[in-house]
């Protein structure tokens, strides 16, 4: 073995370990002086020779007082050397501590601290043993350790120390406190003989992480309890230094540990706060898109989850839908009209299907809700609360075996009415309704209410304007003289708007007919009240046997003095004995005439103005319709679309009427299906005439 290797030894053997240079001895280089009884320098260390600045040849067996001590200090210098070696330098020892300015062999002069003590050998000869520092740099060493000691002491955040055996070494008091354990619980255990109770594995593997590359670990987040909070689940963040010598040599990891509870909580807090907020902008943007009811109400139920809830349902009171006022006492009636669930679950099975009508006894909690105009919140379920809950015993049985734990009702409240109520569980979501969650869904049930009143209205309103609008339009007008007659009317397939589309076969004299389709603009009740209006006065004025085109000048002045929007129209009169069809066009789209063995074709006939233009002059085309000929008038809505053209849609109507010969009503069927499409929005009119052969008087039909 090299004379300059360590040499190995259990540190509690004789002899100790070998330790690497760069510790503290180190660094604040102690240097040792020794003088014999007469003053003279014996041994000079090689820290002395950095300190004073002379060589061991220069010092050894000089006086120390002249080399070392300036003219002025050498009476008080070799007064303390006589109190050190006759043992009365300080009360009780023999020896002397102290600074003393010292002068350096460059001519400078040093304050140094100083430790003299009396050696004595075997011969009884007496020696001064003097330790020597450096003043600045043993205050600097003493101030950084009393700031070190300090700080570890009186820190809020918790410190503690690892040897290389991760085996605490120190802990700070406020360690003690995060933990719950003294300092001498925590000093020559590992972690996870100490901390039994936290995640000691994944610690101490961070520990030997660091210990190994040095790098540190920041801020790493630990969860659970200790036995001083043992009913409260803490968060901390924990972070793992090395500790190294001056020599590089480590030494163990430091630690520090951080209570963020109460950030983690915060954070938990603000990240909630912002998804409700984020719920809310939602829920403005997706709810209330169209007047349906039913659309509005599956937008609010598939809003809530599974957001809000693993399961939502939307059911309105039966009497706010029937125009009633509803009961605050008593049992309640619900129309089920909307039903959501972030996953499959039986609890889907235990709400009333869309389009059920259910009776809730009052002791139900969603009756309770609608009686009260109050959130009903059952934070935690119970197997006694599921009857309350359920609309059935098997309902009851469905929510316990998809695990129902947590159920919140809140009313839709509009415009001061109690309509119906939000209905919201949770079976997957760990998580029991909260305040905060009841608070959500009274904002979420706030705004859907009005779009689904909005919606109800609209419903009411639109039942109201197509029952006038079928009032106003004529039943199944009969065969008339030389004609068979097939009609159709259809509102707008997008929130069943009602139009102002009309037709009418109207009985003339000489078995003469005239045939009527009419379009007025707008929609609703108004449009609808128009339409009754201008098929009366066309009606009376059909009765003066008038030709077309003054029947529609007569229309346009009344309609110009009603004040009505503009209408499209297109009067017809047919005479089967003179097998021709006079027709005047006001402002309509072509028929269309189907004559045996040729192909369909668009009348060509003066367009002219829409009633209530004014002062506009109509004209009457003559058409020779025979037996076997067909005529095909219509409304806009039956060829215009949003997305095609016209002439390409009129071509698609000419299209269809290629097709080997129907009758009247299978062709009518026939255009409505392959002309009309999903969320049209205008109504559609539809009249077809085929002309016959008369029956001779007195025949039987």
């Amino acid at each position: 073995m090299r004379a300059t290797e360590p040499v190995p030894a259990h540190p509690d053997q004789p002899g100790g370990t070998s330790s690497a240079s760069g510790g503290l001895l180190d660094l604040l280089s102690v240097a040792a002086v020794v003088l014999d009884a007469e003053g003279r320098i014996v041994l000079w260390s090689p820290q002395a020779e950095e300190l004073f600045g002379y060589s061991a040849d220069e010092a050894l067996g000089r006086y120390a007082g002249r080399l070392l001590v300036q003219e002025q200090h050498l009476k008080l210098v070799n007064g303390l050397f006589q109190q050190v070696m006759a043992g009365k330098a300080g009360e009780g020892a023999s020896g002397w501590a102290g600074v003393f300015p010292m002068r350096h062999r460059d001519g400078s002069t040093r304050l140094v601290e100083f430790r003299n003590m009396r050696l004595e050998d075997d011969r009884k000869d007496l020696y001064a043993l003097g330790l020597a520092t450096d003043q600045v740099t043993l205050r600097k060493v003493e101030r950084d350790l009393a700031l070190s000691t300090r700080l570890v002491s009186q820190s809020p955040i918790g410190l503690a120390v690892v040897d290389t055996d991760l085996r605490y070494v120190t802990v700070n008091p406020a360690l003690e406190r995060i933990n719950g354990l003294s300092a001498a619980e925590h000093v020559g255990r590992i972690v996870h003989e100490a901390l039994p109770f936290l995640d000691a594995e994944r610690i101490e593997a961070s520990m030997r992480e660091v210990l190994a590359n040095g790098v540190p670990i920041l801020d790493q987040e630990s969860v659970g309890r200790t036995p001083a909070a043992p009913d409260r689940e803490a968060v901390w963040s924990v972070s793992f230094y090395r500790l190294e010598a001056s020599n590089g040599k480590v030494l163990g990891v430091a630690t520090s540990v951080v209570d963020v509870t109460e950030r983690r909580r915060a954070t938990i807090e603000a990240a909630q706060a912002r998804q409700r907020l984020a719920l809310v902008a939602d829920a403005s943007i997706r709810i209330g898109t169209t007047l349906d009811l039913d659309v509005t109400a599956r937008e609010l139920a598939d809003v809530s989850v599974p957001q809000l809830a693993d399961v939502a349902a939307v059911d309105v009171l039966d009497s706010v839908l029937n125009g009633r006022s509803a009961a605050t006492s008593g049992p309640a009636v619900f129309r089920a009209l909307a039903v959501a669930s972030a996953y499959p679950s039986e609890a889907v099975r235990a709400a009333d299907p869309p389009g059920d009508v259910a009776q809730y006894e009052a002791d139900r909690l969603v009756t309770q809700c609608v009686n009260t105009a109050r959130p009903v919140r059952v934070a935690h379920v119970s197997d006694d609360d599921l009857p309350s809950i359920a609309r059935s015993p098997e309902a009851a049985a469905l929510l316990a075996t998809a695990g129902l734990h947590s159920y919140l009702a809140v009313p839709l409240i509009a415009r001061g009415k109690v309509l119906g109520a939000l209905d919201l569980k949770r079976t997957r979501n760990p998580e029991p309704f909260s305040a905060d969650d009841e608070v959500l869904a009274g904002e979420l049930a706030a705004r859907a209410a009005v779009c689904i009143d909005n919606a109800r209205w609209y419903r009411q309103a639109r039942n109201t304007a197509l029952t006038l609008q079928r009032s106003l339009l004529p039943q199944q007008p009969p065969d008339q003289p030389g004609l068979e007659i097939a009609s159709r009317y259809q509102p707008a397939q997008a929130a069943d708007e009602v139009g102002g589309d009309w037709f009418d076969v109207i009985p003339l004299t000489g078995d003469k007919s005239a045939l009527v389709v009419g379009d007025v603009m707008g929609s609703g009740i108004s449009a609808a009240a128009t339409m009754g209006q201008l098929r009366t006065a066309t009606r009376t004025l059909a009765e003066l046997d008038l030709d077309p085109a003054q029947v529609l000048h007569h229309l346009d002045r009344i309609t110009d003095r009603m004040g009505q929007p503009i209408t499209t129209c297109i009067y017809a009169v047919y005479d089967p004995h003179q097998a021709q069809c006079l027709i005047s066009n006001a402002g309509h789209l072509p028929p269309v005439l189907l004559r045996p063995g040729r192909p369909p074709e668009l009348l060509d006939l003066p367009t002219g103005a829409p009633l209530g233009v004014g002062e506009v002059t109509f004209h009457t085309t003559r058409l020779a319709l025979c037996p076997g000929d067909r005529l095909v008038l219509y409304t806009d809505g039956l060829v215009e679309t949003r997305d095609r053209a016209i002439d390409v849609r009129l071509d698609t109507l000419l299209s269809h009427l290629t097709d080997p010969p129907r009758s009247l009503e299978e062709t009518c069927d026939l255009l409505l299906h392959a002309l009309r499409q999903p969320g049209d929005h205008d109504d559609v009119a539809l009249l077809m005439a085929r002309a016959t052969v008369m029956a001779a008087p007195g025949a039987q039909s």
